[in-house]
């Protein structure tokens, strides 16, 4: 009988543990987890504090007691410790009742996520000041704004979650500011043509500062934050949110002598393993296999962490299941405005050395004569040889994600800018013109 122990219950540990219990139905499959909160979707976060939907436990997609009726055993408040990968066995903590224990496995799966990146500023832990990152989080983030004295937020860092954030803070009425060290919105995720027309639409909603350092925190007499003092100035501010990243939370595979990435993130094959034998690893702890580059890369996204728990739990279990790749695809409503990409950018070819070639179209997203169309961006990176597409990028207002799929799709299946320029695309007034713009940038790349 196989004991699998899995370190970590939310996206990918979750993912692993619910396939590993339909494949083998004997194996013995123990989840540790430090929190109390299981299976839930922290990409929700900022909704539920902006006022989009009212109920924490929407984000909960499976509770504790439907995992352990499942047949799965489920520990909340247990925190492994250490893990001895010589003897096959982890130390972990009973939380609640201040008491440690060894446990054995056969196989084991550290899915323990990223945590957040806090910058070495001073008053950086006063009161009224939060990362979004954990469930308890969004619970204290939303009961904090419910105070009419909490008028003026900052928000520091411009990655999805910053800007998600920044629009749910203004959908219930804040003022919001943004400051940004860089002179870019999103990181390298976007080329920065397409992230400088994101950062005129984010100037139209809120007040954003960009190439501009955070220095100190400013306190007031209750030792909550007033202000924000950066290498520009100084903002009044009643609540601050540190988004400025995330880092893998891989401490524990370091200490037990496991191959890292350069950015910290637990080194990983296309079968889920680690560098030590039976030790694996899913989800924003670890490197993912990128199908576009054939290389690993780190990419903290849920999509990714799903996917690959579900595939490692074959392997958990004895199997050898490889992973297709991922595009790392993303996608984010900054306010009005939907930015997705796929694939790479074509900085990443240029850095790769890649013999490439781009297109980029303005285009509407459906027929002119059809009221309310909407400008949309698209940029193409395809192989200049073969032609084939190897990333994507859209913004517009509507229309443009579920463009990016389509994009996705073609560069799993390896379709070239020609065969997008005539694939049979869904056709009516209201949603497309006949020719779409995804046909437009194929037929118009040379």
């Amino acid at each position: 009988m196989k004991k699998v122990i899995i370190i970590g219950g939310v996206a990918a540990g979750m993912s692993a543990a619910a396939k590993a219990r339909r494949i083998d139905k004997e194996a013995v499959i123990t989840v540790y987890e430090k929190t109390d909160v299981v299976s839930w979707g922290a990409c929700g976060m900022p909704y539920y504090v902006g006022g989009f939907y009212d109920n924490p436990n929407t984000m909960i997609a499976r509770t504790a007691e439907a995992t352990i009726k499942s047949g799965i055993d489920l520990k909340v408040k247990h925190e492994v410790l250490k893990i001895d990968a010589k003897n096959k066995k982890v130390l972990v903590k009973d939380i609640m009742n201040n008491k440690e224990f060894e446990d054995n496995y056969d196989s084991l799966l550290i899915a323990t996520g990223a945590k957040s990146i806090i910058p070495n500023i001073p008053n950086i832990n006063i009161g009224n000041v939060s990362t979004l990152k954990d469930y308890q989080d969004a619970i204290n983030m939303k009961e904090k704004m419910k105070d009419s004295n909490i008028k003026n937020v900052i928000v520091l860092g411009a990655g999805f979650i910053a800007i998600e954030a920044a629009h749910a803070l203004k959908h219930i009425g804040k003022n919001v500011t943004i400051i940004q060290r860089s002179d870019r919105v999103f990181g390298n995720k976007f080329d920065k043509e397409f992230s400088d027309i994101v950062i005129e639409h984010i100037k139209e909603n809120v007040d954003l500062h960009l190439n501009e350092k955070v220095m100190s925190l400013e306190a007031d007499s209750n030792n909550n934050v007033n202000a924000v003092i950066t290498d520009k100035g100084k903002y009044n501010a009643d609540y601050v949110v540190v988004a400025i990243g995330v880092k893998p939370n891989s401490d524990l595979a370091k200490d037990a002598g496991i191959k890292l990435m350069e950015n910290g993130a637990i080194l990983v094959d296309r079968e889920g393993k680690t560098s030590i034998d039976s030790i694996y690893a899913a989800g924003d702890c670890a490197s993912i296999y990128d199908r576009v580059t054939d290389s690993q890369t780190y990419a903290a996204l849920a999509t990714g962490a799903n996917k690959l728990g579900r595939m490692v739990a074959s392997n958990l279990v004895g199997g050898h299941e490889q992973f297709i790749g991922s595009l790392t695809s993303a996608c984010i409503l900054a306010f009005e405005l939907e930015a997705a990409r796929t694939g790479i950018t074509e900085e990443e070819a240029k850095k790769r050395n890649i013999n490439y070639k781009t297109v980029t179209i303005k285009d509407i997203d459906h027929t002119h004569y059809y009221p309310d169309y909407q400008d949309l961006h698209i940029k193409l990176i395809y192989l200049s040889d073969s032609r084939k597409i190897i990333g994507g990028q859209i913004l517009g207002k509507r229309g443009a994600v579920l463009r990016a799929d389509v994009i996705a799709a073609c560069i799993h299946a390896g379709l070239t800018v020609d065969e997008l320029g005539m694939l049979d695309l869904c056709y009516a007034p209201p949603f497309a013109r006949t020719w779409d713009s995804l046909n437009v940038v194929g037929n118009a790349a040379k």
